[in-house]
């Protein structure tokens, strides 16, 4: 992280629950002092601050004024400077793209659009994050909407007026489009006589009954006028060079905010396979069987893109890599899993506290032959093949952790983004429960072989959404640890119960006064999910 980045969060205090912005780098000489906890906000706030929009925007965007003609410089390309740059933007990382693009482009700049989340620019200055908002006299326009990341009508209005710019761009334009994750409800634009409503009807019917991501983000590129390469359609014949900050998985450029500069893969077909297998064909409001039945059935075609430069300038495996460099520099040992974390939050936690009672057994026996180490190993190597995350050896995992002396801290880092089944009614975020359902693994493993072990070492196990958001809940998730469901016993909640209204919220809420949830406010950045292990010997 950055001396400026570090500065501006000096001095806020942890109050109640944990705060992210607590005081900067620890040395190695307090470092020792620090517990679990806080090694792990330490990490966290590390690893966003190097996917903070700013820093990346001016990694890849750079403005040459030194030859006769300016020129803006975006990875190997060049593109000169006329007064015919135009920008626009949506996301939940989007404005402070906008304000380093800005400053990068000055008076290059002729105007433009952005659609963020609602409320963002208040929260930023409260926070004193003056540098991710726009100057007074900004040439950028601001549009608020999509409150708790559902498309609006201030969102919608947000996306005619970003059309609207883009259709007015000739061929001697350029237009600078910033993208980041949120993108998709804050770019509503269903193609008539489609409404907003029965758009998202559709689509919450879809995601009801279990439809993936890939198959939601078909449907609304079809119903779409931006989505799906609409955009950059849009903004022919004007050159198109896109920003992406990532929170998909794999970062698919034509699933990242749905693809508005992406050419589509999918036609109306598709759509109609995808509805028919969710049996919604007969449930479909009449625009929307117009809008597909008249619908291209035809696949976009590569050639009718050339004018779209896209690149991804930022992703979860960033923020990964900072907070591995940071753990390291404590010593830990540290091991990225996977950037690629996906499956239902209940396997997922199970996988979690299979590789800390590994961890436990390792750090305690002596005999590398244990049988309940094996049957550990067994145990996830069978998770494992069933949540077929990408990116994850296993194999390799387990060999590292096996060969590291027994006393050394061991730091797992994952990122992505799990899934919960909903089951009942109540509060809370894949993050939140994804951290209660670790602490009841761990408290059921403890009255097994592998309690014994689980005991003689401190255990620390964090999820947090990047976008300081996780689900409708003013956290972005939670701490727990292997004592976790016990201590809560004793203030008479039971962890079951509230897992079984998915209420992770209300229950870290109330533990102990809340002090385990992730309190960070909306972040300006956006890469998915983090996850953090740590684990040392108790007396280290």
């Amino acid at each position: 992280m950055t001396q400026a980045v570090a500065s501006r969060f000096r001095g806020l205090p942890l109050v109640g629950t944990v705060c992210l912005w607590s005081p900067s780098h620890p040395t190695s000489g307090t470092s020792l002092n620090m517990t679990l906890r806080e090694h792990g906000l330490h990490f966290f706030r590390s690893a966003i601050g190097t996917v903070l929009p700013g820093p990346m925007l001016k990694r890849a965007l750079v403005l040459d004024t030194k030859s006769s003609c300016p020129r803006l410089l975006l990875r190997d390309q060049s593109f000169e400077l006329r007064r015919n740059l135009y920008l626009v933007g949506f996301g939940k990382a989007v404005l402070g793209m906008a304000a380093a693009a800005e400053d990068i482009l000055g008076d290059y700049l002729v105007r433009g659009v952005i659609s963020v989340p609602r409320g963002i620019q208040e929260t930023l200055q409260h926070r004193g994050m003056r540098e991710m908002l726009l100057k007074p006299q900004s040439r950028i326009v601001v549009m608020e909407g999509a409150k708790h990341n559902l498309p609006d009508r201030d969102a919608l209005k947000a996306a005619s007026a970003i059309r609207d710019l883009a259709e007015g761009l000739t061929t001697e334009d350029l237009l600078l489009v910033l993208i980041s994750g949120g993108g998709s409800a804050l770019l509503p634009a269903p193609i008539p006589p489609v409404t907003l409503e029965e758009k998202t009807t559709i689509t919450r019917l879809l995601a009801s009954k279990g439809a993936t991501i890939q198959e939601l983000n078909t449907l609304r590129k079809a119903l779409s006028l931006l989505k799906g390469g609409g955009l950059a359609r849009s903004a022919y014949p004007a050159q198109v060079l896109s920003l992406i900050l990532s929170d998909v998985i794999g970062d698919p450029l034509d699933i990242i905010a749905s693809g508005p500069t992406v050419a589509s893969s999918h036609s109306s077909q598709d759509c109609f396979r995808i509805l028919a297998k969710y049996d919604l064909l007969n449930d479909l409001p009449e625009s929307v069987q117009t809008v597909l039945s008249q619908s291209v059935t035809e696949h976009d075609m590569p050639q009718e893109f050339l004018h779209v430069c896209n690149i991804v300038i930022g992703s979860n495996r960033l923020a990964l890599e900072e907070a591995k460099y940071q753990a390291e520099s404590l010593g830990y040992l540290s091991v990225l899993l996977s950037d690629a974390v996906c499956g239902e939050v209940s396997t997922v936690a199970q996988l979690y506290s299979l590789l800390i009672q590994f961890v436990c057994l390792r750090t305690n026996s002596v005999d590398r032959n244990d049988p309940l180490k094996d049957k550990v190993r067994g145990a996830l190597s069978n998770l494992a093949g069933e949540l077929a995350i990408p990116g994850l050896d296993l194999v390799g995992v387990l060999k590292t952790l096996e060969e590291t002396q027994g006393n050394m801290p061991i730091c797992l880092l994952a990122g992505g983004e799990t899934t919960v089944q909903l089951q009942g009614k109540g509060k809370g975020g894949r993050n939140q429960e994804l951290a209660l359902r670790v602490a009841l693994e761990l408290h059921r493993a403890q009255s097994t072989a592998a309690g014994h072990f689980l005991e003689r070492c401190e255990v620390a196990f964090m999820s947090g959404g990047t976008d300081g958001q996780d689900g409708p809940t003013k956290a972005a998730g939670a701490f727990c640890s292997q004592t976790l469901v016990k201590e809560a016993e004793h203030e008479g909640l039971v962890v079951e119960d509230f897992l079984s209204n998915n209420d992770s919220y209300t229950f870290f809420s109330q533990f102990q006064g809340g002090c385990h949830l992730l309190m960070t406010g909306l972040t300006g950045t956006n890469v998915m999910d983090i996850h953090t292990v740590l684990i040392r010997a108790k007396g280290i």
